[in-house]
């Protein structure tokens, strides 16, 4: 009678069929469960506990543990169950969900294997190694057992292929710094930066998540060859917001405007009267730049260049050229300097250049004045 019983008891259950078991016993490669509504076993295979790779059964059920399962095979004396499909099914549903909806969740590493981790979300997931960090890391080994959080990027069912993210989340989260710190940024605001990234044409500054941009020519008020001569990375700089552009994302800095000007006290530095070694940097038609200070230059008037007469500046001078020169004029407010060379050089003395006019023949032409002046000598 009971053979009788049992055979229709086995016979009520078909594959596909969820039921619930409760764990008796835990084997190495496998787990007999109590099937409800049923007197006979359950078995599941050490394959069917889970999705990922498992050394022993008892590292996933312990006796007494309540299952979901699904039949598998139905046998004479035993119903094949699985908890893997169980978990899959539900883990699929959840995944679809999260990944429709973008969401962030925590999941432990549950092993590090050859080009990225493997995680466990009831089904297995994967994290390429590129996608871990926004940052290269070479060893990955310290990371089984570690929780992060992650986004799901990639997801096919058919294919059973999940791709896991977890630098998205780090860039998503920069990306939210970032709109944050540009919404208290204005023009004109000195803060204090940190040297990300130089550049041939400059340097990215963090200034608090969000990075901008110093070019070149707003590092110094000297020239600059490469930003990689007056900067490095790492360095903490203060730095002025010249402009935000919130549709761009985009911030121009300046370190030079938060540094005084070569021009600062430039009456203290190059007093009327003061002598200076300079190098001339242009030549123009109506004199020549000489630079006395670093960033300051001064205007040599033609006429002050050479107690000779000359057409034009290129016939004393050429650029690069180092000449003594005297300040004649300051004009701070202008930032301009008058210089000259011809008042420190000797004049020769066959030219008549060095009589002074009397009061009472000044706007006279200067050829008539000499000439009565000769006139009177022959008398």
């Amino acid at each position: 009678m009971t053979d009788e019983m049992n055979q229709v008891e086995v016979r009520t259950f078909l594959e596909n069929d969820k039921v619930k078991g409760t764990v008796t016993k835990v084997e190495e490669k496998q787990v007999l469960v109590a099937i409800e509504g049923s007197k006979i076993d359950g078995i599941i295979p050490i394959s069917e506990l889970s999705s990922l790779h498992v050394e022993q059964a008892s590292d996933v059920v312990n006796v007494g543990d309540v299952l979901d399962l699904v039949v598998t095979k139905v046998e004479e004396d035993a119903l094949v169950v699985s908890k893997r499909k169980v978990d899959a099914e539900l883990a699929w549903e959840e995944m679809q969900h999260r990944f429709e909806n973008n969401t962030v969740f925590e999941a432990v590493i549950s092993d590090v294997v050859k080009g990225g981790l493997v995680v466990d979300l009831g089904i297995r997931g994967f994290v390429p190694a590129s996608l871990v960090e926004d940052h290269y890391v070479e060893d990955f080994s310290d990371y089984k057992g570690k929780t992060l959080t992650f986004k799901i990027v990639e997801l096919e069912r058919e294919k059973n292929r999940i791709i896991l993210s977890h630098r998205a989340v780090l860039e998503s989260q920069k990306l939210e710094k970032k709109k944050e710190a540009l919404s208290h940024i204005q023009a004109g605001q000195v803060v204090e930066g940190k040297v990300q990234r130089i550049t041939d044409f400059g340097a990215f500054v963090d200034i608090g998540g969000v990075d901008g941009l110093v070019h070149i020519s707003q590092l110094s008020h000297e020239h600059v060859d490469k930003p990689s001569d007056v900067l490095e990375e790492g360095q903490i700089v203060q730095v002025k917001i010249l402009s935000v552009d919130h549709d761009n994302e985009r911030i121009s800095l300046s370190i030079k405007e938060t540094q005084p000007g070569p021009w600062s006290n430039i009456d203290e530095k190059a007093p009327k009267g003061s002598v200076f070694t300079g190098k001339v940097k242009r030549l123009v038609s109506f004199g020549a730049f000489v630079e006395v200070l670093p960033g300051v230059e001064g205007l040599v008037h033609i006429s002050q260049i050479s107690h000779k007469h000359i057409n034009t500046p290129h016939e004393v001078l050429k650029e690069g050229q180092e000449v003594k020169v005297k300040v004649l004029e300051v004009n701070a407010k202008d930032e301009r300097l008058s210089l000259s060379i011809k008042d420190l050089e000797k004049r020769d003395t066959e030219e008549v250049v060095d009589y002074e006019l009397p009061e009472e023949a000044k706007g006279f032409q200067l050829g008539e004045v000499i000439g009565d002046k000769l006139k009177g000598l022959k008398n």
